[in-house]
């Protein structure tokens, strides 16, 4: 029974079909304006990619920011249900989820089968965002894919103390004018980020099995500076970390489909 998970978020949308437990294949675009057209297409484009159609596709479940707007799901699942049942499939001993996307930022805690405990969301700033990092590789006149390795080349940071992106940016060009490398100061960016998610971890309560998932958890860079500062080694998905929402919803889809869930 092949099922599939649609996760609109504001920035991106990601498809994946799955059957079994087992992956078939993921797509993902820009949401753009259209996000109806958005899922669309990524959901058009991970058929083509698992060699179905979209009548061999039992199900389709929706989740993330524009969930409402795939008008071809059978059903939505909130963003937070969605992270958890993804991440319990890939790492079954997680009992900590911290979600790093592009504009949010969300932790969550969850028992042994996947239920959520509690969590704690950050949406009032970009400072703990894919999109903090992005400005302040701009300030920094560095690519987003740069920025991390950049920082894993640093001994040492300084102190960046804003905890708003505006104040952050200006923070980091007066470290350009004060002539601090630029690898110190791409690291000095990832802790100060780091910083703020792992206070919110701390406000959902820190275990040791954390995973680290969303777009974010492809950088490097930030990663290292999380697990310093929560003394934690952290469970990546180093092959499709911004897919997990979008497998949750799918396995949802088939426990549905075969009455598993109200």
């Amino acid at each position: 029974m092949i099922t599939a998970g649609v996760d609109v978020g504001n920035m991106f949308t990601k498809a994946l079909l799955q059957e079994g437990g087992r992956v078939l294949s993921y797509a993902i675009l820009a949401s753009g304006l259209d996000r109806k057209r958005a899922a669309r297409e990524t959901f058009r484009q991970a058929l083509i990619k698992a060699g179905v159609t979209e009548d061999d596709v039992c199900n389709v479940f929706s989740t993330g920011a524009g969930q409402d707007e795939v008008d071809f799901a059978a059903g939505t699942v909130t963003d937070i249900t969605a992270a958890a049942r993804g991440t319990l499939k890939i790492f079954p001993m997680a009992r900590i989820v911290a979600d790093v996307g592009a504009e949010g930022a969300k932790v969550l805690k969850t028992d042994d089968d996947g239920r959520v405990l509690g969590f704690t969301i950050n949406e009032k700033c970009a400072a703990g965002t894919g999109s903090f990092l992005e400005t302040m590789g701009r300030a920094l006149g560095v690519q987003l894919e740069e920025l991390g390795p950049l920082s894993l080349e640093a001994e040492r940071a300084v102190t960046i103390n804003a905890q708003c992106a505006v104040f952050a940016e200006s923070e980091v060009v007066s470290l350009i004018h004060a002539k601090v490398p630029r690898e110190v100061i791409a690291r000095s960016i990832h802790e100060a980020m780091a910083g703020r998610v792992s206070s919110m971890v701390r406000r959902v309560g820190l275990q040791k099995k954390l995973a680290l998932i969303g777009g974010v958890a492809r950088n490097k860079g930030f990663a290292a500076a999380l697990e310093k500062d929560l003394d934690a080694k952290l469970l990546i998905d180093d092959e499709k970390p911004e897919f997990l929402c979008a497998l949750g919803a799918a396995l949802l889809a088939a426990e549905r489909d075969a009455g598993q869930l109200p």
